[in-house]
């Protein structure tokens, strides 16, 4: 019933504007008045134009189901243009088989600019028609292919992240199992330590990736990390450790520090100083690390820093300050979250 109305409503529409603008065009190029004309005579021809509205909206109807049934997964400029194309051609052959027959055979019969008229003025309205009632479709179709891609985007971001999340996982294993393995020879109850140590950081990188998570689990994780390394450090270390009770339910990413950390045991050298700190400052999250190195160790902290900045990029995109200043005898690290 609501569809028969539309069609009632916008057929009368679009016939009676057709016909009202090309009479006003054809009596200013001629200078005849229509309004003059027996009435007989305009009532068939707005009655022609109705016929012709009516069957233009039916057939436009017809036309954007096939369409949106047979072009569905096409929504490209191309499609565009190929309903473009057919709409055009099937809007000709109204308007010359219903509406080029009313100025043959009335008045003085067909001049050029009867023909131009009957062509030029219907087609523009039909194309304003097509884009109102196709609008709402492509807008639907826009918005989603937009989720589409967004989908695809954000898949594609989170196994890029898996990816780096299990990069740090063969490194930091290598390490942990080559002081368990050291300390078996030497001190059993200090192995058994650091199988406990080294079980619970296993259980937070299985479990705990997935969310954000207080930063506070995250630097208790990192408190069980340090003792780790300092069961096989050097009796040279000093080290000194930073956290600030202000850190606690303001949520990060997970092993976002861990890198940093593991950097600074991994190259510390030299004079054998390490320094980590982690201050809330404002609605920033600063955490630094520091140490001294070797005179032969040259570049950036490698693979671990490299993935730490990729994930910053995907997670903190615009929202994040890394700080990497190497020297000659010291590395310094300073990453900002806001």
């Amino acid at each position: 019933m609501m569809k028969s109305k539309r069609v009632f409503l916008d057929g009368s529409i679009y016939g009676l504007v057709t016909y009202f603008t090309i009479r006003l065009l054809l009596d200013t190029v001629t200078g005849m008045k229509f309004w003059e004309r027996s009435w007989q005579l305009n009532s068939m021809e707005i009655g022609i134009c109705l016929i012709a509205g009516w069957l233009f909206v039916i057939g436009q109807d017809y036309l954007f189901r096939y369409f949106d049934t047979h072009w569905a997964d096409e929504f490209t400029r191309k499609r565009i243009l190929k309903e473009l194309g057919v709409v055009t051609l099937f809007m000709l052959f109204m308007q010359n088989v219903l509406i080029l027959p009313i100025p043959i055979f009335t008045d003085d019969g067909l001049q050029w600019f009867d023909f131009a008229d009957v062509n030029v003025i219907p087609l523009l309205y039909g194309y304003i028609y097509y884009g109102l009632r196709r609008s709402n479709t492509f807008l639907q179709a826009y918005v989603d292919n937009r989720l589409k891609l967004e989908k695809v985007m954000n898949d594609q971001l989170q196994a890029e992240l898996k990816f780096l999340k299990a990069q740090l996982h063969p490194h930091f294993l290598f390490n942990a199992l080559n002081t368990i393995y050291f300390q078996m020879d030497e001190d059993v109850s200090a192995a058994k330590k650091s199988v406990e140590l080294f079980s619970s950081l296993i259980r937070y990188q299985l479990y705990d990736q997935q969310q954000t998570v207080p930063v506070r689990q995250e630097l208790d994780y990192l408190e069980s990390f340090i003792s780790l390394q300092q069961l096989r450090a050097s009796e040279k270390l000093s080290l000194q450790v930073h956290f600030d009770p202000a850190l606690q339910a303001q949520t990060i990413y997970p092993l976002l520090f861990f890198p940093l950390v593991e950097n600074a045991f991994k190259y510390v050298g030299g004079n054998y100083h390490l320094r980590i700190n982690a201050i809330l400052k404002g609605d920033r999250i600063i955490f630094e690390a520091e140490n001294d190195i070797p005179p032969e160790i040259q570049g950036t902290g490698g693979i671990g820093l490299e993935n730490l900045q990729r994930r910053l990029e995907l997670l903190y995109p615009a929202r994040h300050t890394l700080q990497i200043e190497p020297s000659a005898t010291q590395f310094k690290v300073r990453l900002e979250l806001l």
